[in-house]
């Protein structure tokens, strides 16, 4: 295999520096079958190295150019070690969750090792329960959420009977030699000066789009604005230490309050989480008098887009934090996620050019060095005070090496500037939530996940004083069909089956 990456995969290792890692990962709590006598990490291990062949991130490394001058390449790695990969842990005495997450927040402080495939699994053991633990740890450059979830589909199992792939014929393929190099890097400015010549006629159809009056109406299409976001004590620069927090909140139960409102369940995540960052910060006496702004990811994978592992876009939602009323916050966080997906399906088609240079990598890294311990690190406009992401997953129970899943809890970025990071993943009935931060800056991560169940609560007591109060719909700005040589930007859902 010989694949470049493409300018927005390689995005994410220019990021990385001492302080900051791009990489992100998952904590499962698996159950064991009754009566089961063997030993796990060795079945765990064997039912990685049967699948290792349908997942090309599994069995490739980078191959980096001098001084960064092109982003690297994925090339095939003979000679790979899963002793290294697959690792096994003992959750520190008594043994409790708490101590399961600092062990984790210890395991996603360790960057990983760029001359090897850039993936880790650790088998955790050491519960009075008898239960384990898997975290796995992947490099965001292999992968983004909606990525993560064919990776689940294919190590995981519908059924306690491990799937066994076939495996692979050999081929003859090319392992990386410079010539094959070579001819990539000239293929790579080849793709790029002619997309560069096509982008022209679409951008300048998509600003017309934009900036003339709908030729219908002869109204111009509306443009909603998101203020800058208050400056919070989350808005810092970083070190290279986390905290990692984990909890459960039930999905029927949000998916009722999203009913009874008329919102969506991400609006009435989004009000959960407000309402916990909201008490955080007042605890601290930090709560901005403004309301806080949430960076939330869009998944815009393009099916017939395969080249990059990573297609999003963000949206800079209000979480409505200055309003006390937990329903009223709910009600304006919907009106800011609708005026956010106006403002996404007006742009969403507007081609965006590659934007890269030889050894942009190292200008970036040596900038974003120098930034996460200068002074300036705490002064730029804040257009966003963290990231929350929601990620679809699995509606039923999965198994790995026949024992059940019984959690799938997302270990996520922060970065200089953003100190936390809050991700959603459902799973069955289940949201599961993961917290990180940096430590220095949030070592106490956990007292903001503990709010996470009172929030909900609190919506829950709220809807049943007033009734089922439904959001007001706010008008909805139809988009355009896609124009020829542009993409509908959607992404599909991953297929389960039981």
């Amino acid at each position: 295999m010989l694949k470049q990456l493409s300018d927005q995969d390689a995005i994410f290792l220019h990021l990385e520096t001492a302080d900051t890692f791009a990489h992100v990962g998952g904590l499962s709590l698996v159950t064991l079958p009754d009566g089961y006598r063997g030993d796990f990490f060795e079945d765990y291990k064997a039912v990685i190295k049967n699948r290792m062949p349908q997942v090309a991130f599994l069995h490739t490394r980078l191959a980096r150019l001098p001084l960064d001058l092109e982003p690297p390449f994925w090339v095939e790695d003979e000679h790979i070690d899963l002793d290294y990969h697959i690792r096994r842990a003992t959750v520190p005495a008594p043994g409790q969750f708490s101590d399961l997450e600092a062990l984790v927040a210890e395991l996603h402080a360790q960057p990983l090792d760029r001359r090897r495939p850039l993936w880790q699994f650790t088998v955790i053991d050491g519960f009075a329960s008898g239960q384990r633990a898997i975290y796995i740890k992947v490099h965001h450059t292999a992968m983004d959420g909606v990525a993560s979830q064919a990776l689940v589909a294919t190590m995981y199992d519908p059924t306690p009977v491990p799937r066994v792939f076939p495996l692979p014929e050999a081929t003859s393929e090319h392992r990386g030699t410079a010539r094959n190099i070579v001819r990539g890097i000239l293929a790579h400015r080849a793709r790029q000066a002619i997309r560069a010549v096509q982008l022209v006629p679409e951008l300048v159809t998509a600003c017309s789009h934009l900036l003339l009056p709908d030729p219908k109406t002869l109204r111009y299409r509306p443009v909603h604005r998101v203020p800058l976001a208050p400056r919070t004590l989350f808005n810092v620069g970083i070190t290279d230490q986390r905290s990692f927090a984990a909890r459960t909140l039930p999905l029927p139960a949000i998916k009722q309050i999203s009913k009874q409102t008329g919102t969506k369940v991400n609006d009435v995540v989004l009000a959960i989480c407000s309402s916990a960052l909201r008490g955080y910060l007042d605890d601290k006496r930090a709560l901005p008098r403004r309301s806080l702004t949430a960076m939330v990811p869009i998944a815009s994978r393009d099916p017939a887009d395969l080249d990059s592992a990573n297609h999003n876009s963000l949206m800079l939602c209000s979480l409505a934090s200055d309003i006390v009323d937990p329903l009223e916050r709910l009600h304006a966080i919907h009106r800011s996620c609708v005026e956010q997906k106006q403002n996404y399906e007006l742009w969403k088609d507007v081609p965006v050019p590659e934007i890269s240079f030889p050894g942009m990598g190292a200008v970036l890294r040596r900038f974003l060095r120098w930034y996460g311990h200068s002074w300036w690190v705490g002064r730029p406009p804040v257009l966003g005070n963290l990231v929350i992401s929601n990620i679809p997953g699995p509606p039923v129970p999965l198994y790995i090496a026949g024992a059940r899943i019984e959690s799938m809890y997302p270990c996520s970025v922060p970065f200089h500037g953003q100190a936390v990071n809050i991700t959603v993943q459902s799973y069955s009935d289940r949201l599961d939530v993961g917290l990180v931060a940096g430590r220095s800056v949030v070592p106490d991560v956990a007292q903001l996940a503990d709010r996470l169940a009172p929030a909900l609560a609190e919506l829950q007591q709220a809807i049943a004083r007033r009734g089922a109060e439904r959001a007001p719909t706010p008008r909805i700005v139809k988009p355009a069909a896609p124009r020829p040589g542009t993409t509908n930007g959607k992404s599909q859902p991953a297929a389960w089956t039981a």
